[in-house]
């Protein structure tokens, strides 16, 4: 950005038209929150709710061992 950009950003009001000109090649912030928060890594509580149940299940096997049925109690 020149120092006339620069200055021009900082007068008060031109806020619409300076979005229009100067930025309209870009993707808001906005924008680009919305993609990420769809597309983005999974919540840190999806990943916990998926290694509790996966230690749930690693110590139901330890119960089971694969010789044993699944419908008879050991």
């Amino acid at each position: 950005m020149g120092a006339r950009n620069f200055f021009r950003s900082l007068v008060p009001g031109n806020d619409h038209e300076l979005a229009a000109t100067q930025y309209a090649d870009r993707e808001s912030a906005s924008d680009r929150g919305a993609r990420s928060k769809t597309f983005g890594k999974p919540s840190r509580t999806a990943r916990a709710a998926d290694r509790r149940g996966q230690a749930w299940e690693d110590g139901d096997r330890l119960k089971h061992p694969s010789n044993t049925p699944w419908n008879r109690s050991s």
